[in-house]
């Protein structure tokens, strides 16, 4: 990877942070998404510094969790942050091409695919979801040790292609968060 990243995984994980420490006290949101920075980015392109995959749920606002605005962070949402082809060619071109350095796989808990993997057997297209989840949490029940696990399987694929240059040595960086709904706290694993 020749990419020239936007900073470095760790001031990208400490801007999320910091993001989501403003958040917790936020009555609004705070990101910039003024007239003048949609003209700025449409002309000069955006440069997010991180790159977040997470789950397609309602509750789930990683623009207003990390206190970011137009062109900060690269998101891309599928229902239970499962990760496939589709999910791989959107970080590696974000990585790529935009120079984001840092890929945050954030689930959450009371996930409803991580649930319906859990109890149930859904028919359908949701049948794909939870057939990927499903490999990754095996028989366990416990709500966040599920969300976690899955958060982990998604990571592990992230870093096992071939396609996605990682690490310290070429610069872009995965980890692993768990969102909690119930205080809007972001726990990095």
């Amino acid at each position: 990877m020749s990419t020239k990243f936007t900073c470095t995984a760790e001031e990208s994980l400490k801007k999320l942070k910091d993001g989501n420490a403003r958040y917790l006290e936020a009555k609004k949101g705070e990101g910039d998404v003024s007239p003048a920075l949609r003209a700025k980015t449409c002309a000069e392109g955006q440069t997010p510094y991180a790159i977040v995959v997470t789950c397609s749920d309602s509750r789930v606002i990683p623009e207003s969790i990390f206190g970011a605005g137009i062109g900060d962070i690269f998101v891309i949402r599928v229902a239970g942050n499962v990760i496939d082809n589709h999910q791989l060619g959107s970080i590696e071109y974000a990585a790529d091409h935009l120079g984001s350095p840092l890929v945050v796989v954030m689930g959450h808990n009371h996930c409803g695919a991580v649930g319906a993997a859990i109890s149930d057997n859904p028919g359908g297209y949701i049948k794909f979801i939870t057939d990927e989840i499903k490999k990754a949490i095996g028989d366990e029940k416990d709500d966040y040790k599920a969300c976690c696990l899955n958060v982990k399987n998604s990571i592990q694929v992230i870093e096992q292609s071939l396609k996605i240059q990682h690490g310290a040595e070429h610069g872009l960086q995965v980890c692993g968060a768990l969102y909690h709904l119930e205080d809007g706290r972001v726990e990095f694993l």
